[in-house]
């Protein structure tokens, strides 16, 4: 697999409840964030090390090789999350790449992160 992407961000809630909030993204509805567009799939869950890692699936029905890894880290009364975006042959052409990272992006340092206030 290939490294295409990644970004680390702090992120205010604990890391217990980013955890949570990236393995069971309907749990709590009044914080919905994982708003995903028509040519979008809900991630399935590949792998999870409590609390500290969660692997998705590929939200691109278009790019069914892609994962998305998640490493959380406590940091004093914040958490720290890195999102990484690995896809297998063929790699993604650099314009793709940008579309790819900025949806994660999007989805990750703006809907979740408001959806905890900030």
């Amino acid at each position: 697999m290939h490294k295409v992407a990644s970004r680390r961000r702090s992120q205010p809630p604990p890391a217990r409840f980013l955890f949570e909030a990236l393995i069971d993204p309907h749990r709590e509805p009044v914080r919905h964030w994982l708003d995903l567009r028509d040519n979008e799939i809900e991630p399935r869950i590949i792998e999870v090390v409590e609390p500290e890692l969660v692997v998705w699936s590929s939200i691109w029905p278009d790019r069914p090789d892609a994962i998305i890894r998640f490493d959380i880290e406590a940091v004093g009364n914040s958490t720290t999350l890195c999102w990484t975006l690995f896809v297998e042959d063929p790699v993604p052409t650099e314009s793709e790449v940008v579309r790819l990272r900025k949806r994660i992006n999007t989805l990750i340092n703006a809907n979740l992160r408001f959806t905890f206030g900030q």
